[in-house]
């Protein structure tokens, strides 16, 4: 019996079209709002810590922080933009990207630098409205897609080939 030459896919059947094809308003809305709830987790696992030691070190005194409605823009940020600059200098896909079969490109269509990676991250961080122009864009592309020349595209494969 002959070894099978042909490749076997990763790819699923009904989505072998789309590959590398820009993602639309949908899917990358979607991956953006599975990244906001990964980033609101991480918020409430940091208050939850800076809550839990704060009672250590003064079980008497304590109370709940009342900072935290201040300090809530600002920790935002602080969180989503090194999980975004992290996951599409290293991967590619934040979480959402990668359960939507998504991946962040560069305009060579490669992995972003670290560099490209913050400054989107900071981008999409400042002005997240800029992901809605996704909506009216022909090429499907958002505010920060064009002004940094990167790419939303759809990705099964577990590296880029």
């Amino acid at each position: 019996m002959a070894p099978r030459t042909e490749r076997l896919s990763a790819v699923p059947t009904a989505a072998r079209a789309y590959q590398g094809q820009r993602a639309g308003i949908v899917t990358r809305v979607t991956a953006s709002v599975i990244d906001v709830l990964v980033v609101a987790l991480t918020m409430c696992v940091l208050y939850a810590v800076v809550t839990g030691v704060a009672f250590l070190v003064h079980p008497r005194t304590f109370h709940v922080p009342s900072w935290v409605g201040v300090s809530f823009p600002v920790v935002a940020f602080l969180v989503a933009v090194p999980y975004l600059t992290l996951s599409w200098r290293l991967t590619g896909r934040t979480y959402g990207d990668q359960l939507l079969g998504l991946r962040v490109v560069n305009y060579e269509g490669r992995h972003m630098h670290f560099v490209g990676a913050l400054l989107r991250a900071l981008f999409c961080a400042v002005f997240p409205l800029g992901l809605l122009w996704v909506a009216v864009s022909p090429a499907n592309r958002s505010v920060q897609d064009v002004v940094l020349r990167t790419s939303v595209v759809y990705d099964w494969l577990p590296t880029p080939e």
